[in-house]
């Protein structure tokens, strides 16, 4: 495969919200920790995590969210991380991750990102004009060596690589609660379908595990076969 083996790896509602509501101010990991009956169970989705891929792929829109802009720089990890930006990170946030990571990688089709001023051994920019997730992953798996990934992005990106049939295992996090709402983000977001002739694009899953965790939670595990 010339590009690494993707996983999509989230936390959701039993409804399929990735957040409490359609603001940036709402979010998962602000709102469950506060929550009776959902709080309760939630260490278990932070401990998985701590067991995915040394690689991640996050946006820069939902980093933003949980402020890297703003916060102290932080420690060496040894996991890398993909961010997809054009706008939401600052100088700071890029340098944020470039401290935090092992190697950082921005894919952004903005030439004047904050990325380009940043001096850091360990960061990688992959400038495209027009944005092509395959290729971007096809090439920095050629220069970065990352033969698997955790995708951890947003509902519209995460359409994206459904829609370019970059999606290997989708493993999902269910928390205990509806949350509802037509504007909150979802686990696939981006362009729907408007015809039978799409029906190409659809991911279609067989299911490899499904665990029952504590205080109501499950954990569910697919291979995409289509």
């Amino acid at each position: 495969m010339d590009r690494p083996i993707t996983t999509l790896f989230m936390l959701m509602s039993v409804d399929g919200k990735i957040s409490t509501g359609s603001t940036d101010e709402l979010d998962v990991d602000r709102d469950f920790p506060n929550i009776p009956g959902v709080k309760e169970g939630l260490h278990q989705y932070y401990e998985i995590e701590q067991a995915t891929d040394l690689w991640s792929f996050n946006t820069g829109r939902v980093q933003a969210k949980m402020g890297v802009n703003e916060k102290e720089l932080p420690p060496k990890t040894p996991v890398s991380f993909v961010l997809l930006d054009n706008h939401y990170l600052t100088e700071h946030g890029v340098t944020y991750f470039c401290a935090l990571s092992k190697q950082a990688v921005v894919i952004t089709s903005n030439a004047s990102h904050p990325a380009f001023h940043v001096d850091a051994d360990n960061l990688h920019i992959i400038y495209q004009e027009r944005l092509s997730l395959s290729a971007a992953l096809e090439r920095f798996k050629k220069e970065c060596g990352c033969e698997r990934l955790t995708v951890q992005s947003g509902g519209t990106v995460n359409g994206l690589f459904l829609r370019e049939k970059l999606l290997d295992y989708v493993d999902i996090v269910v928390a205990p609660i509806l949350i509802g709402g037509k504007d909150t983000p979802t686990l696939i977001d981006g362009r729907s379908l408007v015809s039978n002739t799409e029906l190409s694009e659809l991911g279609v899953l067989k299911l490899i595990d499904c665990s029952v965790l504590q205080d109501s939670y499950l954990r569910l595990r697919y291979e995409v076969i289509r």
